[in-house]
């Protein structure tokens, strides 16, 4: 289902923000949509979340905001976004891969399921999305962000497809800095304590992990806003780069 802005072509920077309807994502489409963005609002099944974020930017600014709902594991729904994309505009300044799925995987018990799970969210539909919406991207020399994780480069015990997939996101990341340059940048924003898991984490396992950050804090989604718009609007000779925003947590790790 597609919901929002008018079918006009138009040069009005815009940008697509998958997994936009909660959490870090929906900061991240506030802060594009503050810049002046007109912005695509990606979900999977939050609808209501979506809905109320949408309403809320185009009551800010009438016609800014379309919300757009696909599994990223389905090249069907894939090709639905960008269609929605298409039209609408000719041109996509920013392309921000968010959406992701995280939970535990036991080695000797992960199911084929919970890999392609993992994998299509994490890894495999940012790539085809990516690949799928270079032309609009080279129209605009446009900027690819992705979310990926400071366990992309040491693994979290008993995550271990979650982190394999973001290491393939992370290489992804460099692999396509170099592929799609100079018309488009693309680079990475890595997370450390940010928002905790919805399906884990206690508080002495919070603890444990707050002893080894650096600023002795967990960040805000704010946090990783900022880097975001940065990277993807303020820093045209930045390219293939990850940007860690971990409080330090890196350092201990």
């Amino acid at each position: 289902m597609i919901r929002g802005f008018s079918n006009m072509q138009s040069t009005q920077q815009t940008a697509l923000i998958t997994g936009a309807a909660r959490r870090i994502g929906a900061c991240i489409a506030e802060n594009l949509h503050q810049r002046g963005c007109d912005v695509f609002l990606h979900y999977h099944s939050s609808s209501d979340a979506v809905d109320a974020l949408a309403d809320k930017l185009n009551e800010l600014r009438p016609a800014s905001a379309t919300t757009v709902q696909a599994d990223l594991g389905n090249m069907d729904d894939i090709d639905r976004i960008v269609a929605s994309v298409r039209a609408k505009t000719n041109r996509l300044d920013l392309l921000i891969n968010n959406a992701s799925r995280f939970y535990p995987t036991s080695v000797g018990s992960t199911s084929m399921a919970q890999w392609d799970d993992l994998m299509d969210s994490n890894l495999r539909g940012p790539y085809f999305l990516t690949q799928a919406l270079v032309q609009e991207l080279n129209n605009a020399s446009g900027s690819v962000v992705n979310l990926l994780d400071i366990h992309a480069v040491k693994p979290m015990a008993g995550h271990a497809v979650y982190s394999m997939a973001k290491a393939g996101l992370q290489m992804m990341t460099l692999a396509l800095a170099k592929e799609l340059g100079p018309e488009i940048r693309v680079n990475g924003v890595a997370p450390g304590a940010i928002l905790w898991p919805e399906q884990e984490g206690g508080l002495e396992h919070q603890k444990n992990i707050l002893s080894k950050v650096v600023m002795g804090r967990a960040g805000e989604p704010q946090d990783i806003a900022s880097a975001v718009v940065y990277l993807g609007l303020d820093a045209p000779y930045v390219t293939g780069q990850v940007l860690a925003v971990d409080g330090g947590r890196s350092l201990n790790m």
